[in-house]
């Protein structure tokens, strides 16, 4: 007698078939988006980044722009180069954001002894070969021009025991010469201060404001 076909085991091949290809289009659309939100990431950490980038350059350009006219004017009047008023004043005050410039508009670190006008805070001197943190007197102004002003008549009269301490840097011919003199005459203690103060004036190409100056 003839057998019978039997066909169970060829549907359940096809249904195995496709359960398997649709395990397999399941995994794929997990690795599409996968990849998709993979790259989008970093796509947005790109984009994020670059946006902090600007800010910072228009911060930065802002705050050149603010000092730059008065140091300046200042520059014509008592001969300290523009461009060392300018890169001092971004130093010390970090672009303006440092608590003493931002409260008390004073970008120089100027310190004082009349309670009146000044304000006791912490900062941070370079002394015997490390890092200190200690409590200074600073003076507090109503405009930061007045600081400006301060910190220039300062390098031009010299300090209280020593007219003549910062004489070097008022008979500099250029930015360099200034910046060195800045560290030999004992202006700040950071061993690393006139480098600094020369690569901000490369950086931002402050040198322009020297034209007409000496």
């Amino acid at each position: 007698m003839p057998q019978k076909k039997r066909y169970p085991a060829r549907r359940n091949n096809r249904r195995r078939s496709k359960k398997n290809n649709n395990t397999t289009f399941i995994l794929l659309a997990i690795i599409a988006v996968f990849v998709i939100s993979f790259f989008g990431y970093r796509r947005y950490v790109q984009y994020k980044s670059e946006t902090q980038v600007e800010m910072v350059q228009q911060e930065h350009n802002s705050f050149v722009k603010k000092v730059a006219p008065y140091a300046v004017t200042l520059g014509k009047q008592y001969g300290v180069l523009p461009s060392i008023t300018i890169a001092q004043a971004i130093l010390e005050s970090n672009w303006g954001t440092s608590s003493l410039a931002s409260q008390y508009n004073n970008y120089f670190g100027i310190k004082g002894e009349d309670p009146s006008n000044t304000k006791v805070l912490q900062t941070k001197e370079y002394t015997n070969g490390q890092w200190i943190t200690i409590n200074g007197r600073f003076r507090v102004y109503s405009d930061f021009r007045e600081s400006m002003k301060d910190h220039t008549k300062l390098l031009v009269d010299g300090t209280s025991w020593n007219s003549q301490q910062y004489k070097q840097v008022i008979q500099s011919k250029d930015y360099i010469e200034a910046a060195v003199a800045l560290q030999t005459d004992g202006y700040a203690t950071d061993p690393g201060y006139t480098t600094k103060i020369i690569r901000i004036i490369q950086k931002y190409n402050l040198k322009k404001y020297d034209e007409g100056i000496k």
